[in-house]
């Protein structure tokens, strides 16, 4: 698949040029996600992230070399961070072995070549290579399955399944679920999975690329159906133990692949 670049340098399926203004307000790292990660980035002491947007998840105690494409998600990381870098996951520009550890989240999906970009991964890594991605066939496990299934249908679409990234990295891969915590930070789908009313902020919406992908009509009659459900207590009959409910375990995996040899 040949890739498609956007006005802003975006690389993939999605225009973050057009829907990335307000992610790093909706998207802020989870302490307990980034937890997760970090302890699966191991003792390294450099760490590459590709397709690391607004900065999420990178650990600041350790040396981290950032790539991202896409010129309106750059512009939004913190000014005391160090620029990233243009390039794409498919062409990395380092030496081989240049990094202890590399991670990538919330991206592989919006690669043009998932293959080429995990192999470009492993390449320049000497160490672990941690991917934080979501389970296509898992998706249907949150209540938006309900309201907006075209949403759930499309995301099932993009991402590549969990077994092919840890076939595509070789090597001893462990594969973990990612508990999401009721008050996540992060504004991806699932972290709403308690508070609905979240998701009739367009903003949220929009900081998720899968709302990017559908019709107009489908989320002027996810917003109607949500809200009228939400007013009569039809969504607490049906899902308001969610509402109490301290994690949620959906599609979210991490995908930690150790070095041969």
């Amino acid at each position: 698949m040949a890739t498609t670049r956007h006005g802003d340098g975006s690389a993939g399926d999605a225009n973050y040029g057009r829907i990335g203004g307000g992610y790093a307000q909706y998207r802020q790292p989870e302490p307990q996600i980034a937890a997760l990660i970090r302890r699966a980035l191991g003792d390294a002491k450099t760490v590459l992230n590709v397709g690391a947007g607004a900065g999420s998840y990178e650990p600041r105690d350790l040396a981290v070399t950032a790539v991202e494409p896409s010129a309106s998600m750059r512009a939004q990381r913190p000014p005391q961070w160090p620029a990233a870098v243009d390039a794409q996951a498919e062409s990395l520009p380092f030496a081989d072995r240049s990094f202890d550890a590399a991670m990538a989240t919330f991206t592989v999906h919006q690669w043009a070549d998932l293959g080429a970009g995990l192999r470009e991964m492993r390449r320049v890594t000497r160490g672990p290579v941690v991917v934080m991605s979501c389970a296509p066939d898992e998706l249907d496990r949150f209540w938006l399955q309900d309201y907006a299934p075209e949403a759930i249908e499309v995301e099932a679409r993009r991402y590549p399944r969990i077994d092919e990234i840890a076939a595509l990295l070789g090597g001893r891969v462990e594969v973990q679920p990612v508990p999401i915590p009721l008050m996540c930070s992060d504004g991806f789908g699932e972290a709403y999975y308690g508070r609905p009313e979240r998701l009739l902020d367009a903003g949220a919406r929009q900081a998720c690329s899968a709302w990017s992908f559908v019709s107009d009509e489908v989320v002027q009659r996810f917003v109607t159906t949500l809200q009228r459900d939400l007013d009569s207590g039809v969504w607490d009959r049906r899902h308001g133990h969610l509402r109490r409910q301290p994690h949620f375990e959906g599609s979210l995996k991490l995908v930690v692949a150790h070095a041969e040899g």
